[in-house]
């Protein structure tokens, strides 16, 4: 088997030294070179796996090279040296297409956990994992064909990675492909709904905690940041964070480490962020409800996922594939969608999204009859247009005087409304309302419904 090759590039010969030795322990072929032209006359005479270059050369900068990987020889994974607290530095890097950085002084656990993700990368598939449950991207329109390349190119770099979008239009399963495609996809990805942690319990929930560090704290326990460690970490609703929380989650991101509440000790952890929300987040940074520097860490690179609105002609392909898995799951035969019943769903506007889909289609292959989904069937709300303009006179005579408390009353009514559509469950409701589940819960005790 041929001896995989790294390639050093540092203007330090004590840095190339240390970094040749810790790197040759590995079983690596290691070649060093103290400039961008010699890198580049070594890079186009030799097949190179991984490039650590430093940002700060003699005869330009380590941009240089990671842009003349991406041109030439974009199969070699580039990673870049940086000063500490060169944070903007490194965030140019990861946008122009390297695969991470790491501070000086070098960690050895971090150079060489970074070493092994590199070279995992050649194992990766070439084409986008996109078969299981979890990780189904499924149409065939421009937008979700351009979404399955962009993902496709993100798997293969360690940047952080802010999924945008709608409530309900699929940036879980974003993440989750950004992950199985990737050189982690062998390791945890772990999941968590920052707005579903009660603001007590989020430091503990992130970073652990030691016994007897605070009062029901009964034994060590380990964080969301240990639990993922080699793999992903999916922050979902991260614009729900407390601020308090924004700053220590930072520095755990750039320290590459975390500390249990309670304990002196901090912990190395080789951790991808992956990040979402259906809110904007840079409306929230300009609010001042998020800190602008976890903004620009998180959101190195952006994917924006469309609403279903914006790919109408996959709602046949997606309805259809819902109607198989819940004939699977159910052991019955899968109903087959009506004429009139394709042409209602591609005329709503779905402001739930992909998940209101799957709740009306399983609603309507619980109503159908002899296996055919009719337009009854779905059930589907009334849209605005259909509104009838002489209404909005009612609304304005019942809210004169007093439109906070009409408004106050009509959100009541739709949360009870939620609620007895999901059968009480408080989870369910705030999704289909495109709430986070604390937002949720506030309006609960607001109304005094809990």
């Amino acid at each position: 088997m041929t001896q995989k090759t790294v390639l050093i590039i540092d203007d330090e010969p004590d840095i190339r030294e240390l970094l040749e030795i810790t790197i040759s322990r590995m079983g690596l072929h290691t070649e060093s070179v103290g400039c961008v032209s010699d890198a580049i006359a070594l890079l186009q005479q030799n097949t190179i796996q991984l490039c650590l270059t430093d940002i700060k050369l003699p005869d330009g900068s380590g941009l240089d090279v990671v842009h003349h990987i991406q041109q030439h020889c974009s199969e070699t994974a580039v990673a870049v040296l940086t000063a500490y607290g060169s944070t903007e530095l490194a965030v140019e890097a990861l946008k122009a297409g390297a695969f991470d950085f790491i501070n000086k002084p070098v960690s050895i656990e971090q150079l060489r956990n970074l070493i092994k993700t590199a070279l995992q990368l050649e194992s990766s598939s070439a084409t986008t994992i996109d078969s299981s449950r979890n990780t189904r991207l499924l149409g065939e329109t421009d937008v979700i064909s351009r979404l399955r390349q962009q993902i496709t190119k993100l798997a293969r770099s360690q940047a952080p990675v802010y999924i945008s979008g709608e409530s309900g239009s699929g940036k879980e399963v974003v993440a989750r492909m950004i992950h199985a495609n990737g050189p982690r996809r062998n390791a945890p990805f772990v999941p968590v709904n920052c707005g579903a942690i009660p603001d007590e319990l989020v430091e503990s929930e992130f970073f652990g905690h030691v016994k007897g560090s605070f009062t029901g704290a009964y034994g060590d326990k380990e964080g969301l940041f240990e639990a993922a460690n080699g793999g992903t970490l999916f922050l979902d609703e991260v614009a729900d964070l407390p601020l308090n929380m924004q700053v220590k989650l930072l520095r755990a991101i750039q320290e590459k480490a975390v500390r249990r509440i309670g304990s002196n000790e901090e912990i190395a952890v080789d951790v991808r962020i992956l990040s979402a929300t259906h809110r904007d987040l840079s409306r929230e940074v300009a609010s001042e409800h998020f800190r602008s520097d976890l903004f620009y860490r998180i959101n190195v690179i952006e994917v924006a996922v469309p609403s279903l609105r914006q790919r109408i002609s996959d709602i046949p392909l997606l309805a259809n594939f819902m109607l198989e898995k819940i004939a699977s799951e159910w052991g019955i035969p899968a109903p087959r969608l009506s004429e009139d019943a394709l042409n209602a769903l591609s005329s709503y506007p779905f402001p739930g999204n992909v998940r209101e889909l799957e709740n009306i289609i399983e609603r309507a292959a619980t109503l159908c009859d002899d296996e055919i989904i009719t337009a009854k069937d779905l059930s589907l709300p009334a849209s605005n247009s259909s509104v009838n303009p002489d209404k909005h006179a009612d609304h304005l005579s019942a809210a004169i005087g007093d439109v906070e408390g009409y408004l106050a009353s009509i959100e009541q009514n739709i949360i009870n409304a939620a609620l007895k559509a999901q059968q009480g469950n408080k989870t369910e409701s705030a999704k289909l309302l495109g709430l986070t589940f604390r937002q949720f819960r506030y309006k609960l005790k607001k109304y005094n419904l809990d």
